[in-house]
This record gives C-alpha cells, sequence and structure tokens, in this order.
C-alpha cells in the first residue's frame, strides 16, 4: 500500500514539474520570441530530467511492494 502511495507522489510531483517547466517556457519565450530554439532546448532537456527523476521514483517506489 505504501509503495503505491510513493509512486503515486512520484508521478504528481512529475506533473506539477512538468507544468512549471512549460508555462515558464511559455513565459520566457512571449518575452523573447528570438530565444525560442534556446528555450526550447533547455525546456526539454529539463523535462527529461524530471521524467528520469520520476521514473526512479516509481520504480524504487514499486520494489516496496
Amino acid at each position: 500500500m505504501y509503495a503505491a502511495i510513493g509512486a503515486g507522489l512520484a508521478v504528481i510531483g512529475a506533473g506539477l514539474g512538468i507544468g512549471r517547466i512549460g508555462g515558464s517556457a511559455m513565459d520566457a519565450i512571449a518575452r523573447q520570441p528570438e530565444a525560442t530554439s534556446k528555450i526550447q532546448t533547455a525546456m526539454i532537456i529539463a523535462a527529461a530530467l524530471v521524467e528520469g527523476v520520476a521514473l526512479f521514483g516509481v520504480v524504487v517506489g514499486l520494489m516496496g511492494l
């Protein structure tokens, strides 16, 4: 039971993190449209890192089963 709660929290955290990254990237692109490619690259890298940490959290959480 606790493993499922841990995995769920990891997924919720990843969703919040990626949402925040996307929102901040859209704000940055709106402020400086000429830097769109650099902002998108940084956004994709940051989102991939958040997903990696979330996947690690889910795996560790489910190992408790």
